[in-house]
This record gives structure tokens, C-alpha cells and sequence, in this order.
């Protein structure tokens, strides 16, 4: 510690980093249980199995295979702004995705059939 004119610094922090200050002690005693509302919902989304044709098709055509959020705004042939996708901004995106490979992939390996028209 040294004493000022103006002020006393202390230099505890500094030299002895590793020491929590009161207020590290206090945020850890608030911290409360994260609970994940959405957890039993994801964790539907992926444990749905795909076990036809029509519902592996509906599944690929209902879940785009990019985010049609995201557009270049034009105007006389400039381009003006960029609006980024937003569709990770969604919290089932990652089991959204991961169903609509699955009805891909379903109807690659059990029907035979060309994804093109998907994709």
C-alpha cells in the first residue's frame, strides 16, 4: 500500500493475483442452478427416428437447407446493405439441422433415392 497525497493505492490485487477479491467471493455465493428449459425439447428433436418415405420428404422440404433470412438489400444496382442469417440465432437450429440430415440421409441409404431436388 502507498499513501498519496491524494489517495491510497493499493497494489494487493497486482501483486497477488490469484487471491479473489470480496466481490469474486460474493458473486460465487449468488451463483444460481442454470436450468435448461429447452433441454427436454432438443433432446425430442433428436431422438426422433425417421422410419418412412413421406415423412423423411416432408421433413427435407419443411427445413430449408440455408437460412432464407439472409438477403443483400439492392437498390439501383448497388448494394446497399447486408442482412446476416439469423437462423442461428434460433435455439432448436443445431437439432433442426441435424433431423433434416438424418431424412437426407434416410433417403439416400434406405430408398435409394436422389437428393438433389432437396438441396
Amino acid at each position: 500500500m502507498v499513501n498519496t497525497q491524494y489517495q491510497t493505492i493499493n497494489f494487493s490485487p497486482v501483486l497477488n493475483p490469484t487471491k479473489p477479491d470480496n466481490l469474486a467471493d460474493k458473486q460465487q455465493q449468488l451463483k444460481l442452478p442454470k436450468i435448461d428449459i429447452l433441454g427436454p425439447l432438443r433432446q425430442w428433436l433428436d431422438s426422433i427416428e425417421i422410419q418412412n418415405r413421406k415423412s423423411a420428404q416432408a421433413i427435407a422440404k419443411l427445413i430449408p437447407a440455408q437460412c432464407p433470412l439472409e438477403r443483400d438489400i439492392v437498390l439501383f444496382g448497388r448494394k446497399i446493405a447486408h442482412i446476416p442469417p439469423l437462423c442461428k440465432l434460433n435455439p432448436f437450429y443445431e437439432q433442426l439441422v441435424g433431423l433434416r440430415f438424418r431424412a437426407l440421409c434416410y433417403l439416400v441409404d434406405r430408398c435409394g433415392e436422389d437428393i438433389q431436388s432437396y438441396c
